[in-house]
C-alpha cells in the first residue's frame, strides 16, 4: 500500500520505522502515537478500522512499523469509500452482485472502508509479506466485517479470482510508490511497484467478462503523461482531490470504468 502522504525522504522517528531496526518490528502504542505527535502533530493520527490508536490497540489490534508509516488513516479511506460507493451505484443496469478487490492489502484498512460504504457480496485482498498477511488477516478478523485476506500476490490474486460474470468489481489498486513520487513533477503512476497500469490491464485481461470500477490512489499533483496513459484505459474516468493536508501534499484518486460509463454522464 503506498500511504497518504509517503515522503521523499524520512528522517528520525519516521526512518527508524519505514526503513531501521522499527520496521519489522510489532509496535506498542505508544509508539504509534509518538509517530503520529512526531510527524503529524497528532498522537491519534493512525487511526484505523474507525478507531483511535488507544482504541485499536485495545481491542486487539497490531501494527508493523512500517505498516504505521504506510497505511492509509481513516479520515483518507472513508473519503475514497464515500467516492466509490455512489459510483458503484450507478452501474446498476445488468450488475448482479458487488465484489471489492485490494491487490495489495497492507493493512486492509482501505478494503475495510470500502466494504463499509459498498456493501458488497464479497471482499478480498492480496498481501505477500508474510507478517503483514498474518497481522491482517487477525486485525481484519477482530473488526468482524468478514473481510477476506489472501497470502498470495496480486498476480496470482487476480488470476484466481473466481466472480460471476454479472458482477461489478471494484478494484482499489494503491501499489508500493517507491521513487514514484516527486516533489516538482508529482506522482508518475508509471513508476511505481509495479506501474499502475500494468495492474489494470492485469485486472482488464483476466476479469474481461466483467463491468470494472477501479479506485487508484493518487496524489495532488501526477505527472500528467502517467496520467494520460492511464485513463485511456477507461470508458470513464474522474480525479478527485481531497483536501485534508496542506497544499501540494494533498492524496487524491483516480475513478475509472471498463465495460461501462456512469448513468449521469
Amino acid at each position: 500500500m503506498a500511504g497518504e502522504t509517503p515522503k521523499p525522504q524520512t528522517r528520525g522517528y519516521d526512518r527508524r520505522l519505514l526503513l531501521g531496526d522499527k520496521r519489522n518490528a510489532v509496535l506498542d502504542l505508544a509508539e504509534v502515537q509518538r509517530y503520529g505527535r512526531e510527524s503529524f502533530g497528532d498522537p491519534d493520527f493512525v487511526s484505523i478500522y474507525g478507531l483511535r490508536p488507544a482504541d485499536w490497540y485495545a481491542r486487539g489490534v497490531r501494527l508493523l512499523g512500517r505498516t504505521t508509516v504506510e497505511c492509509t488513516r481513516d479520515r483518507f479511506a472513508d473519503l475514497i469509500g464515500r467516492d466509490v460507493a455512489p459510483a458503484a451505484a450507478m452501474a446498476a443496469p445488468g450488475v448482479s452482485g458487488l465484489v471489492v478487490v485490494d491487490p495489495f492489502a497492507g493493512s486492509g484498512n482501505t478494503l475495510y472502508w470500502i466494504t463499509r460504504h459498498v456493501r458488497p457480496q464479497r471482499s478480498v485482498g492480496f498481501e505477500l509479506d508474510d507478517v503483514v498477511f498474518e497481522l491482517t488477516r487477525e486485525n481484519l478478523s477482530i473488526m468482524g466485517l468478514g473481510i477476506e485476506v489472501e497470502h498470495q500476490g496480486y498476480e496470482h490474486g487476480l488470476q484466481r479470482l473466481a466472480v460471476s460474470a454479472d458482477a461489478l468489481v471494484i478494484v482499489f489498486v494503491s501499489p508500493p510508490w517507491g521513487a514514484a513520487l516527486d516533489d516538482v513533477v508529482g506522482l508518475d503512476l508509471r513508476h511505481t511497484t509495479p506501474p499502475v497500469t500494468e495492474i489494470v490491464a492485469l485486472a482488464m485481461d483476466v476479469l474481461s467478462h466483467n463491468k470494472l470500477l477501479f479506485a487508484i490512489q493518487a496524489y495532488e499533483l501526477v505527472e500528467a503523461d502517467s496520467l494520460a496513459e492511464l485513463t485511456r484505459l477507461f470508458d470513464w474516468s474522474a480525479f478527485n482531490v481531497y483536501d485534508i493536508n496542506p497544499h501540494a501534499k494533498n492524496p487524491g484518486l483516480v475513478l475509472g470504468t471498463v465495460g461501462w460509463i456512469p448513468l449521469t454522464t
